[in-house]
């Protein structure tokens, strides 16, 4: 896939990271939207619009797993991968502190090394595969 072709969405409530990742991507020849209000972002998702979605997990109004809840309900095709601070691991996802256990290929964490995240964006994009869940916690 070209990077020319693919259009991501960032959706992150701290406007200094919307800023870097859109920098970063856009230096990488892809098309960026960015909103730091998920319900912004929701009210405006146009189905088949974007390659791949990045959310950050704990945002104020709406979690970042609800937001890709109600954008797949939109547009199953849509691939997604999630931002976390450091401190947050995979171990709490499998303890069951969130509502889904993600693959940690999709995971991107803070603070982020602009490298880490095209590499990922770019593996993301080339999979088939559309679907961050590998499965969900009965909690």
């Amino acid at each position: 896939m070209e990077t020319d072709m693919n259009r991501i969405l960032v959706v992150d409530d701290e406007p200094d990271i919307n800023m870097l990742l859109m920098l970063i991507l856009e230096d990488s020849g892809y098309k960026v939207d960015v909103y730091d209000d998920p319900i912004l972002a929701l009210s405006n998702f146009k189905s088949s619009y974007y390659d791949l979605v990045i959310l950050d997990i704990i945002m104020p109004t709406m979690n970042g797993f609800v937001f890709y809840q109600r954008i797949r309900e939109l547009d199953t095709g849509v691939k997604a991968c999630f931002l976390t601070a450091s401190e947050t691991s995979q171990q709490e996802f499998k303890k069951g502190i969130y509502p889904i256990v993600l693959k940690e290929e999709l995971l991107i964490r803070k603070p982020i090394r602009n490298q880490d995240l095209l590499e990922k964006v770019k593996k993301i994009l080339m999979n088939s595969s559309n679907d961050p869940i590998l499965s969900k916690n009965q909690g």
